[in-house]
């Protein structure tokens, strides 16, 4: 039984797919279906950036979605690994799309339009630089209940993802979130580790 997983928002970065891009026609064909579909030159964001660009968040979802599909149809041409008879399709967040693609049970055109609007909705949904996010490796959901609830009311933060049960990602307003890493670090436990995620809506 063979499942493919595909990943989610955090895992860009300028130049990803770019050896594919230079050596397959068939990735350069999906670039430039993603190009037409969305109107601009998503290619060009991915390959030679900016950065900042590449990291908002209506263009960070339909690149990794376009990237993402791209190493998979690689993988079953030009390695012969035959994923299509996958049992399982999976991703995280927005990877689901992906893997909604990569299935047949979703184009690629289609998706590249519905991440590009859902980023946009996120990316309007909080004002630019107030929204953050944190990852919190090895403690218990009620453990970060806890921490949350030693924040100031006035500052939103809540517990987005359960991912595990040693990730918890939580969200909410920037200074609420660098408080909660402020406290996390004070503590002198190993289990208690962290690491900051990708401001997805702040940029």
């Amino acid at each position: 039984m063979r499942a493919v997983l595909f990943p989610g928002q955090g895992s860009q970065y300028v130049g990803m797919g770019s050896d594919f891009y230079k050596k397959y026609d068939s990735v350069k064909s999906i670039f430039e279906t993603v190009d037409k579909t969305l109107g601009f030159s998503l290619s060009s964001v991915v390959l030679e950036g900016p950065e900042t660009e590449l990291k908002l968040t209506r263009n960070t979802q339909p690149a990794i979605m376009m990237v993402g599909v791209s190493i998979f149809d690689i993988l079953n041409k030009e390695f012969g690994l035959n994923l299509n008879n996958s049992k399982f399709f999976a991703g995280h967040s927005l990877g689901e799309y992906t893997a909604l693609v990569c299935s047949g049970a979703l184009s690629v055109e289609d998706a590249a339009y519905l991440l590009h609007e859902r980023g946009k909705s996120m990316q309007e949904a909080v004002p630019e630089g107030q929204g953050s996010m944190i990852a919190v490796l090895g403690m218990k959901i009620n453990e970060i209940e806890q921490e949350i609830s030693l924040l100031p009311k006035d500052e939103v933060c809540e517990i987005a993802n359960d991912n595990s049960n040693s990730q918890i990602v939580v969200s909410g307003k920037k200074k609420a979130i660098e408080k909660l890493r402020e406290n996390l670090k004070k503590k002198e436990k190993k289990e208690y580790f962290y690491q900051l995620a990708l401001h997805f809506i702040a940029h």
